[in-house]
């Protein structure tokens, strides 16, 4: 199937199960045309589309729960229940029972890709080695949460430099736009059972953001609340792309929550599913962390090393898997993490000509 006609058989099953913004659907259209990165991100679905015929030795590594849509942008901060900052995988809008490889091949072909639009300074096969170093480091330590309190200073400074200033995360909240039509029901009552009172006055806007959920029903309530402001976002979710890939078999249970609950993680208070929705706080360090909005003086094997080994952390919240997972892990050869990402890249990169071509075939 080719990527045209896969995006649009994708996104007429994502309709059946949650509301759809039209504009927000084209401007992501227009986005995966415009770089590498961006297709990556937004594609999720056609990547599990190609992967058992891209890299068959490894579609049959163990099975455990995976966020599937995992890259170098999917990890950003939140204060847990203590209030202190932690730093961690954002988003699990993809996560499912998949083999363990997909987030670590996903995870390297980001950071190929990054490094080649120049967010990344590092060559592709060092990327590969921190990755699966952190990896292979957080399986063995049975996990360790990242607490940017007491440990890792260089992570504290990434994660709280000054793009991130609440001057600006307010400033940008401001300028979001109200939404054209009527708000759900639905949604309404999920961002005000998160609200840290109840009975506030809600002020409701449309959020553009992301880009595998671009296209999603996304809204945020922000409020005046005792001396300060307080922002909340309610994202529509549907079952994982990969139910899709498979022709629509298997759970279309959402895993988000379970996720949450069993992984080596500090939760978040104030990241709950609600029915279809999935409601989070936002603030200045609680949301994504960009690779834009990093310093430029840093560490790159130090921050992909940590990568690996949260995606480690998140992994272990399959402890029955674990075992089968090392042992599949070691009898891999040593370069499997680079030449699977090599092998996914290419026919990524294949999909996106091809995207171009009928992107600026339908702008004429």
């Amino acid at each position: 199937m080719k990527i045209a006609k896969a995006t649009r058989k994708y996104e007429a099953w994502l309709s059946k199960y949650c509301g759809i913004v039209e504009d927000d659907l084209l401007l992501k259209h227009q986005r995966m045309a415009e770089n590498l990165f961006y297709f990556l991100r937004a594609t999720f679905y056609r990547w599990m589309e190609l992967w058992e015929e891209t890299c068959p030795e490894l579609a049959g590594a163990p099975n455990l729960l995976a966020v599937g849509d995992l890259h170098v942008e999917n990890f950003g901060t939140w204060r847990d229940i203590e209030g202190r900052l932690v730093w961690g995988i954002n988003d699990f809008d993809e996560v499912y029972p998949m083999p363990y490889t997909v987030d670590l091949v996903r995870l390297a072909v980001s950071a190929h890709l990054a490094a080649g639009a120049g967010h990344l300074a590092i060559k592709p096969g060092h990327a590969c080695g921190a990755i699966l170093e952190g990896y292979r480091g957080g399986l063995a330590a049975g996990g360790d949460p990242f607490i940017l309190e007491h440990k890792h200073d260089w992570l504290r400074s990434l994660a709280t430099n000054e793009l991130r200033n609440p001057v600006h995360f307010w400033e940008k909240m401001d300028k979001l736009a109200r939404p054209k039509g009527p708000v759900p029901r639905s949604a309404l009552k999920a961002l005000a059972r998160m609200m840290p009172e109840q009975g506030l006055m809600l002020d409701i806007r449309h959020r553009v953001a992301g880009l595998g959920s671009l296209g999603r029903a996304r809204y945020v309530a922000l409020a005046n609340w005792r001396g300060g402001r307080v922002a909340r976002e309610a994202k529509a979710l549907a079952p994982s792309a990969i139910v899709w890939a498979k022709g629509g078999k298997g759970s279309k249970r959402i895993f988000y929550q379970k996720i949450l609950r069993s992984s080596v993680r500090c939760l978040d208070p104030f990241v709950e599913l609600k029915g279809r929705w999935i409601v989070r706080r936002l603030a200045p360090h609680c949301s994504r962390v960009e690779l834009t909005s990093l310093p430029k003086e840093r560490d790159e094997i130090k921050l992909l090393h940590a990568m690996g080994w949260e995606t480690a952390n998140v992994h272990l919240g399959s402890p029955r898997c674990i075992k089968a997972v090392r042992r599949n892990l070691d009898g891999l050869p040593a370069n499997w993490l680079h030449a699977a990402a090599q092998q996914m890249m290419k026919a990524t990169l294949s999909d996106w000509e091809k995207w171009k071509e009928a992107v600026h075939k339908t702008m004429g």
